[in-house]
C-alpha cells in the first residue's frame, strides 16, 4: 500500500538542509518505521526544506513543479550518469555470454513525477485522489528518466516496468509514459501491474485470486524473480524512489532515486 509518512522523509530532507535531526526516530534507510519518545524535528520545516530540494514553483497553470537547476535534479543527473556507464559495460558482457540482459523500473516518482499531488494534498494518500491524479495521466518526467528508459533499449538491454500502481490504472500509466517519451515495451507483457483479483501464480506464496497478502518487497521481489527465472532475462539494474523497490535481490545493481516526500514499506 502507497502510504505518505512525512516524518519517514526527515533523513534525507534534512541532510540536504544541512541540518540536524532535533530526535532520533525518524526511519531510515535501514528502519522502515519511525519509533521516536524525541521530539521529531519540526513539520514546517522539513516541507521547508523538500520545496528547496526540488526548487518547488507553481507554473501558469498552477502545477507543482521541480526546477531542472535543483538540488534534486543534480542528485538525478549523477544517479543517470553512473547508471548509463554500467548499462553499457554489463550489457556488453551479458550480450557476449549470450545473455538477455534486462533493466527493471518502478514507475511512481522513478519515472513520472508526483510532487503537484504531494503538495496539493499536503503530503497525505488517499486512493480516489490519487486514483484520480494517475488517470488524468499528465504527470511530469522525473528529470532524466525517459533518456534513461531509451538508451537502456538502444544497447539491446530488455526494458521492464514494476509497479504498484493496480491494472485498473494501467491506461493511465501508459498514456503518461508515451506523453513523456518512454515509449519502450508498454505492453502487458513488459509492465507488471498489482492485480489483486487475479494475481500471477509467481506470486501465490502471498496472494490467491480475491486475497492479497503480499508486502512490497514480496511483490516486486517475486515479479523480479519471474523475470529472470522464468523469462530467462539477467537484471543488470533495478530503479526505484523506495527501498522496498530494490530489497529482494534479483537485480546485479540497484539505483535508489531521491523521494523524501512519502515512505513506502
Amino acid at each position: 500500500m502507497r502510504t505518505s509518512q512525512r516524518i519517514a522523509a526527515v533523513t534525507a530532507a534534512c541532510a540536504l538542509a544541512g541540518g540536524a535531526l532535533y530526535g532520533a526516530g525518524a526511519a531510515t534507510a535501514g528502519q522502515s518505521t519511525a519509533n521516536s519518545t524525541h521530539e521529531p524535528y519540526n513539520i514546517g520545516l522539513l516541507v521547508k526544506d523538500i520545496d528547496t530540494y526540488y526548487g518547488t514553483t507553481a507554473d501558469s497553470d498552477g502545477v507543482y513543479q521541480a526546477s531542472p537547476d535543483s538540488p534534486y535534479a543534480k542528485d538525478l543527473a549523477r544517479i543517470d550518469a553512473d547508471a548509463r556507464n554500467w548499462i553499457d559495460k554489463a550489457a556488453r558482457k551479458a550480450h557476449q555470454h549470450g545473455e538477455k540482459p534486462a533493466v527493471v523500473f518502478d514507475i511512481d516518482d522513478t519515472l513520472l513525477l508526483s510532487l503537484d499531488y504531494e503538495k496539493r494534498y499536503n503530503y497525505t494518500y488517499n486512493s480516489a485522489t490519487w486514483n484520480d491524479y494517475v488517470n488524468r495521466a499528465d504527470r511530469p518526467a522525473v528529470f532524466g528518466s525517459p533518456e534513461l528508459v531509451r538508451y537502456a533499449n538502444s544497447k539491446g538491454v530488455e526494458v521492464f516496468y514494476n509497479s504498484g500502481l493496480s491494472e485498473a490504472q494501467r491506461a493511465g500509466a501508459v498514456e503518461n509514459l508515451k506523453k513523456i517519451g518512454a515509449d519502450v515495451n508498454l505492453d502487458a507483457g513488459h509492465m507488471f501491474l498489482k492485480d489483486k483479483a487475479a494475481p500471477p501464480a509467481y506470486l501465490s506464496d502471498c496472494a490467491t485470486p480475491g486475497t492479497w497478502n503480499c508486502t512490497t518487497v514480496q511483490y516486486k521481489a517475486g515479479t523480479r524473480e519471474h523475470i529472470e527465472d522464468d523469462l530467462g532475462y539477467d537484471i543488470i539494474a533495478n530503479f526505484g524512489d523506495q527501498y522496498s523497490d530494490l530489497d529482494g535481490g534479483h537485480a546485479d545493481r540497484t539505483y535508489k532515486l531521491p523521494n523524501p516526500t512519502y515512505f513506502v514499506s
